[in-house]
């Protein structure tokens, strides 16, 4: 009976102490669980704030700058420009001064949601490539705020940021040493811009001409740049040619599909890194350099911009920009100006005229 008992006692016993001991086993776990999930929720603010931080800064307009709309008369607010509509309806697709072409959006914080770029494209070592190579950094970077300036003041309501489009990968006419036809511009010149583009809070656009190479190629082997906070990618459709084919001789031509598979490796980096939202440009200047269009679509934290590439006069430009750009592009567009080339060059106020207002703005 006694041993009965004891027996019994010691069964509840030990229940009672695996009772308490679970129980300080849940609350211990309960307790970490919180701990874990107030780290994880800290840490998760941390990275949406860095992702928030933006690395340039817009010129901000000069004090006496009117807002777009009131610089224009009621039939310019209603309708494009003529030579844009080149002969065709010239109601507005959306309203002036708008920047997204009809029936896109922006689910990015990007730069092309509230500003626009001014960009100056080219290479160091080149006159005829561009501005980039007629003058020196410093000179350079004094010219283009100037020009950014301008189209701050000229649309008040999306100050500009002054931006460095330099071409990295260089089409060329012979092989080279990859068998590509490009070659690389040099690592210490990208490094340059890139410091330049940091100290003036300005954006660095990192051009590809691919050659025969594939554009997911190209970005890889810029991706040390394009994990930079201000660095963007910009694309030359033209210099991309077919096996046999040679680039400035023969007109290249892109897959959108292509460029497609550059903008979701782009989102992954960006996802990967907590990197701020970035920007694919892609060129054109002839109607067959861009083919499947519709596959080029923006996502959660990559804007594409289209944009019109041609020189010459202005009111074809404009009808160009229209077909090109107005009628095929899934989310901004962009137009470049040739100060040496086009006639006449075109002032910020009538740029911003297009339909819809070009997003950036290069020139060359």
């Amino acid at each position: 009976m006694k041993k009965s008992f004891l027996l019994l006692l010691l069964v509840i016993i030990s229940l009672f102490i695996g009772g308490c001991t679970e129980t300080s086993s849940t609350n211990k776990d309960e307790k970490e669980e919180k701990t874990n999930t107030e780290e994880d929720s800290a840490q998760n603010k941390e990275t949406t704030e860095k992702k928030q931080e933006q690395p340039y800064k817009a010129l901000d307009p000069s004090e006496d700058a009117e807002q777009l709309k009131e610089t224009l008369s009621e039939e310019e607010q209603k309708n494009m420009p003529t030579a844009e509509a080149h002969g065709e309806d010239r109601e507005r697709m959306v309203p002036a001064g708008q920047t997204l072409v009809k029936g896109s959006d922006d689910q990015t914080d990007g730069p092309l949601k509230n500003h626009r770029l001014v960009a100056y494209y080219g290479h160091p070592n080149s006159e005829n490539m561009g501005i980039l190579g007629e003058m020196g950094p410093d000179a350079l970077m004094e010219k283009l705020k100037e020009q950014t300036q301008a189209y701050s003041d000229a649309d008040p309501s999306r100050p500009a940021i002054p931006t460095i489009e330099l071409i990295t990968t260089v089409a060329q006419r012979n092989p080279g040493p990859e068998g590509k036809y490009y070659h690389m511009t040099p690592e210490d010149d990208i490094d340059k811009y890139a410091k330049l583009a940091k100290e003036n809070n300005a954006l660095l656009m990192l051009d590809v001409q691919l050659g025969t190479d594939s554009v997911l190629n190209q970005v890889k082997l810029i991706e040390k740049w394009l994990k930079l906070p201000y660095v963007h990618l910009a694309i030359d459709t033209e210099f991309h040619v077919s096996e046999g084919e040679t680039p400035g001789v023969d007109l290249g031509q892109v897959d959108g599909a292509e460029v497609q598979k550059a903008v979701e490796y782009l989102s992954k980096l960006v996802e990967k890194h907590n990197l701020p939202d970035k920007i694919v440009l892609v060129h054109q200047f002839m109607d067959e350099a861009v083919t499947n269009k519709q596959a080029i679509q923006s996502t959660g934290n990559i804007e594409v911009a289209l944009n019109y590439d041609g020189w010459g006069p202005s009111a074809t430009k404009m009808s160009l920009y229209r077909k090109f750009v107005r009628n095929e592009s899934s989310q901004y567009g962009g137009f470049k100006i040739f100060y040496n080339k086009d006639e006449p060059v075109m002032s910020p106020e009538e740029v911003l005229k297009l339909d819809p207002a070009p997003a950036i703005i290069n020139y060359q």
